[in-house]
């Protein structure tokens, strides 16, 4: 039996929009696993064997934590596999709806991979240096993992960054909630002045988190949103079928 041509359109469409909520989950996905990691690698794991002022007490976290170490930088890595990931979705995600936001997403993530990727081969000469001493090894190991954390200190500037296009992208696209939307760019435009804060005037890290706040809102609710909803499927059914930006990819 032949297809008549608003069979097949609206089959096309459906698939269209099978697709890109898809890839609306997939990208959930990986935002979760890099969530994940940060949070087991940087804020459970680092403060177990980082002593701030003493690098002795560092030195002697990691020499006797060796599961813990290694556990670290693995965590680094994992991260850094899953910024990647989830930049590259993004664009995939969103390069119908403004190629050039979409392509924000992608480099400022992928920046954040590479800041990442440096981070984790710091860390994993701290452990190698822990595990056989050479030089001044307390002083060493110390300093590596101060230029890690500094690392992510300036790297904060393009998870700001990210946020914003990010943010465009679902207002343009109208695939999520508006407020959703404002509250990437809010955050990202707040974890980007924190990230200045923090090495402008030190005894402000108090304003650095609160201004980070709606950007740690902003990004909990993409990824739930993301991995629940995928994207407003009315949305992608009310979308001009002759406006470029918006229309819908095609099937694989």
């Amino acid at each position: 039996m032949i297809m008549g041509p608003a069979r097949a359109d609206a089959t096309a469409e459906g698939a269209g929009t099978a697709e890109i909520v898809r890839t609306a989950r997939m990208t959930g996905l990986f935002y979760l696993g890099m969530a994940i990691t940060g949070v087991l690698g940087f804020l459970v794991i680092r403060p177990r064997l980082f002593a701030a002022d003493d690098p002795s007490a560092t030195l002697a976290h990691l020499v006797g934590n060796g599961s813990l170490v290694r556990a670290g930088v693995v965590l680094e890595m994992l991260m850094v596999l899953t910024q990647a990931l989830t930049a590259m979705w993004f664009y995939r995600l969103f390069r119908t709806v403004d190629a050039f936001a979409a392509g924000g997403i992608a480099a400022f993530g992928l920046v954040n991979a590479v800041i990442g990727l440096g981070s984790a081969a710091f860390l994993a000469t701290a452990a190698e240096i822990a595990f056989g001493p050479v030089g001044d090894a307390p002083t060493t190991v110390y300093l590596l993992y101060l230029v890690s954390g500094n690392l992510w200190g300036v790297g904060a500037m393009f998870f700001g960054l990210w946020l914003i296009p990010m943010g465009l992208c679902v207002l343009r696209s109208g695939w999520m909630p508006r407020p959703l939307g404002w509250a990437l760019i809010g955050g990202g435009a707040g974890y980007l002045l924190g990230a200045f804060i923090v090495y402008l005037a030190p005894e402000a890290q108090v304003v650095a988190e609160l201004v980070a706040i709606p950007a740690h809102v902003g990004e909990f609710w993409m990824v739930g949103y993301l991995l629940v909803r995928g994207v407003h499927r009315r949305a992608l059914q009310e979308a001009p079928r002759d406006d470029a930006h918006m229309a819908l990819p095609a099937a694989t």
